[in-house]
């Protein structure tokens, strides 16, 4: 059997996932025969069948989720490997460092005044992204190491835990729940998260404390929680940092606590990361020897 081609899983790929050879036609901006052709040609140098087609649908054999599992890992595999060499080969190289803004604890101003003393150090370069992009961030090579909140994806992955804290709801100060200092998922029954998912069922996502989110930043979201058209689960730190008249943060007795994690590819070898990852470490450390107390705000 020949070597499997890039190109052939690209194409794959895209028809497991729309299950669709016209709409995968037109995401890989092609025309569905040679798309038709390039997935029977895989199919026969597999000797396998990866779909069942119908004249009204198609859908993965078992053969074929197997790949699809598969190919994702290799493509995701090549594109890093890509993005890697071209940052490996840059004449200035850094530190891709990849977080969401405001979800660091607290802690990165410290963790890069520490780094920047270790020999190993690289100039630091803060790659941004939405909640729980930063695992895919670090598997597409475009980031070298990430802060992240647990619990998240962690396929080939390490990770050191950094803090755990309470996750709070934040809420419009007018609102009736406003009026008790402590409430539980079942009180939010009625109100709803940013993506529209009930709030009393919770963070639509482990990584995603405040759900996915349409609005780009934090200022938006307290915005539209001040008005009392969402509410927002937010950790005690980005509470703490966060204060504005019209919000209250409440803490929410059966919502689980999150962990800010330092995670980097497992395959990692740089001495760069290393650094980050012990200044990151040592920094948590001192910041639990001095222990802030948890917010209990009434307008925060």
């Amino acid at each position: 059997m020949n070597d499997l081609e890039v190109r052939q899983l690209r194409c794959f790929v895209a028809v497991a996932e729309e299950l669709h050879f016209g709409r995968a036609a037109d995401r890989l901006s092609m025309t569905q025969p040679p798309l038709s052709r390039t997935i029977r040609s895989l199919e026969r140098q597999l000797g396998v069948t990866l779909f069942e087609r119908t004249t009204r649908q198609v859908e993965l054999t078992g053969a074929g989720e197997v790949l699809l599992r598969d190919a994702r890992t290799a493509l995701e595999a090549v594109t890093a490997a890509a993005h890697r060499a071209r940052h490996a080969g840059s004449a200035s190289p850094r530190l891709r460092i990849a977080l969401k803004a405001d979800i660091d604890g607290g802690l990165l101003p410290q963790i890069l005044d520490a780094y920047s003393t270790d020999p190993a150090a690289l100039p630091p370069e803060l790659v941004l992204g939405g909640f729980g992009a930063q695992p895919q961030a670090l598997r597409d090579g475009l980031a070298d190491v990430a802060l992240v909140l647990r619990p998240v994806d962690e396929r080939g992955l390490d990770s050191e835990p950094l803090l755990t804290e309470p996750v709070l709801v934040a809420m419009a100060a007018t609102d009736p729940l406003a009026a008790r200092t402590r409430l539980c998922l079942a009180d939010l029954a009625g109100r709803r998260l940013l993506d529209g998912a009930p709030a009393d069922e919770g963070p639509t996502a482990p990584s995603q404390p405040g759900g996915t989110a349409p609005a780009s930043n934090l200022s938006e979201i307290f915005s539209l929680v001040e008005t009392g058209s969402i509410v927002f689960f937010a950790p005690a730190s980005v509470a703490r940092r966060n204060p504005r008249p019209g919000v209250a943060y409440r803490p929410v007795s059966d919502l689980p606590n999150c962990t800010l994690a330092v995670a980097w590819p497992q395959e990692a070898r740089s001495t760069a990361v290393a650094a980050f990852v012990r200044a990151a470490v040592a920094i948590a450390g001192a910041h639990h020897a001095r222990a802030e107390p948890p917010v209990h705000s009434t307008t925060a």
